[in-house]
């Protein structure tokens, strides 16, 4: 599996914020329609006790443009493996295969470029971090996913993800988050785009697991927040 390195610092790319933000607009306006398409995408592994556990809860729709489903209006879903060659990680949430580029609905990694404390005291990439763990997750689950709706700018698929840990099937997006290494999404207001997702990130918050072990843990979305505040303060370019 390859690893993409990419500055992600919204100071480094003045269009990261944007992007990032669009995407949760994008992913918090979901259609009714849509969500349903999303709940019959996980239907194959509803038999599972783990998944009615990790039952994906929708957040209430928001105004703003409809991302399209994926393969166009009249597709059906695709359902699909992520391949153990031939990927390439852009973030923790984020990955390239057969010349798409996926991402995970309702998750936010950490921003590549931003530092923290590891475990062993010594300063460490963060954004780094949640992409090694979502690399060696994939590796050791091979994920079944479902591509749900399809992002016009920035062009790329969300996906929801089933993770296989023996005979039991979880969401992976609810391992990620829970163990800490990964964040509940958050649209342009600060809500969260997945309302299970933020219930699992102050859980993983509280028991200190994974990232928020650190002391000096730098969050995304409050880093993103920081960032349109400067954008909309600051005077039109010309």
């Amino acid at each position: 599996m390859q690893q993409q390195r990419r500055h992600e610092l919204p100071g480094w790319n003045d269009h990261t914020w944007r992007r990032d933000f669009a995407i949760a607009e994008q992913c918090a306006a979901l259609a009714p329609r849509q969500r349903r398409m999303i709940r019959d995408a996980m239907r194959p592994f509803r038999n599972t006790r783990a998944f009615a556990l990790a039952t994906i809860v929708f957040a209430m729709m928001t105004s703003g443009a409809l991302p399209q489903q994926a393969g166009g209006p009249n597709a059906k879903l695709s359902i699909f493996d992520i391949p153990l060659s031939g990927v390439t990680f852009e973030t923790g949430d984020t990955w390239r295969q057969g010349g798409e580029t996926f991402r995970l609905y309702g998750v936010q990694s950490c921003i590549r470029g931003t530092s923290f404390t590891n475990a062993i005291g010594a300063k460490a990439d963060c954004g780094e971090a949640s992409l090694a763990y979502f690399a060696a997750l994939i590796r050791d689950t091979k994920p079944r996913c479902s591509a749900i709706a399809r992002s016009v700018t920035p062009p790329l698929i969300y996906a929801v993800c089933a993770a296989h840990i023996g005979k039991t099937t979880l969401d992976l997006g609810t391992i990620l988050v829970t163990q800490g290494f990964a964040f509940a999404a958050a649209d342009a207001r600060g809500r969260p785009v997945n309302l299970s997702y933020a219930v699992a990130e102050a859980d993983a918050k509280a028991h200190r697991r994974g990232l928020w072990a650190s002391p000096d843990l730098p969050l995304p979305n409050a880093i993103l927040a920081r960032a349109a505040r400067r954008d909309a303060a600051a005077p039109p370019r010309p």
